[in-house]
């Protein structure tokens, strides 16, 4: 199933795809979320925004509009 990163659930996980956006496609890249790579949702602030997620190895905090552009395969 295919799906935004932003629409996971905290502990889901899948694979980067591909970017929506090619404004933030070389931040994205930056922060190691690539294509191919395996991200998980940790948490998500009480008010929403931002969330947690584990990729490349480590934390990073990213705002629901950055994650609205990764969409990510969900391997059940």
């Amino acid at each position: 199933m295919v799906t935004k990163l932003s629409e996971l659930k905290p502990g889901q996980e899948g694979i980067i795809r591909e970017f929506k956006s090619s404004d933030i496609f070389l931040k994205l890249m930056e922060m190691g979320c690539v294509p191919g790579e395996r991200i998980q949702l940790e948490q998500i602030a009480p008010l929403g925004d931002p969330i947690s997620v584990n990729v490349a190895g480590y934390h990073l905090s990213l705002r629901l509009n950055e994650a609205e552009h990764i969409i990510v395969e969900i391997d059940y």
